[in-house]
């Protein structure tokens, strides 16, 4: 599994610097870092590994109930990915969008399987006959953002149809190793290895924003 920071490197890092962190950062690298370290010892089960680097994704991004209930999950990623990108100052997420890995990213686009739509049209939800449609109007709008080299927009693109692939797999809409959807679960975990690190170690860089506290903090009992 090619990875852009080896977790154990991010692990170092996170020791030299975690007394700096505030609670809510300290624990969202913690935990995150965890999942990455986890994903890597999958390189022969790329099933296994699209669910722990999205694990370690969600991890990083989670927040507070209190925002829980008014925002998406969609809507909390993106917010998160938005904020990640005005810290890139290297350009390292651009590098990994446009130079590794554009022609992957553009299938991922493409692809039916993995857009929201389609699927709900396949359950007989009233509304969502136009897929075709709303399948062409979506990749338009993503081939101007990869043309205009638009960097949020293609992640946001992205992670929309990642989404509605991890749910396919954590909600038991796919079989373990199975032959249909092996093209964008192998995508997906070449861009996921190589982003999430890239993340996390964006967010350790900058402990001085306003992480907020994840949805499940750590929380002790007396006995």
């Amino acid at each position: 599994m090619e990875t852009g920071v080896p977790a154990g490197q991010l692990k170092d890092k996170q020791r030299r610097l975690r007394d700096g962190f505030s609670d809510s950062l300290g624990l969202r690298v913690h935990r995150a870092i965890s999942w990455l370290l986890r994903a890597e010892q999958e390189e022969a089960d790329p099933d296994a590994a699209f669910v722990f680097l999205w694990i370690a994704f969600n991890s990083a991004y989670s927040q507070d109930i209190g925002i829980a209930y008014h925002v998406s999950e969609k809507g909390r990623f993106k917010s998160f990915l938005s904020t990640l990108l005005a810290f890139d100052d290297s350009d390292r997420i651009y590098d990994i969008v446009w130079r590794r890995f554009p022609h992957e990213i553009r299938l991922i686009l493409e692809n039916p399987y993995v857009f929201g739509p389609f699927w709900n049209h396949q359950n007989g939800l009233e509304g969502h006959e136009d897929w075709e449609e709303r399948l062409a109007s979506s990749v338009k709008k993503a081939k101007l953002a990869l043309a205009d080299k638009d960097t949020e927009r293609v992640l946001n693109e992205l992670f929309d149809r990642l989404y509605v692939l991890r749910n396919q797999m954590i909600h038991g809409g796919a079989t373990w190793a199975g032959q249909v959807n092996r093209a964008q679960v192998n995508d997906g975990v070449g861009i996921l290895s190589a982003l999430i690190p890239v993340f996390v170690d964006l967010m350790m860089d900058h402990p001085d924003h306003p992480w907020r506290e994840p949805i499940y903090p750590v929380v002790s009992r007396e006995t």
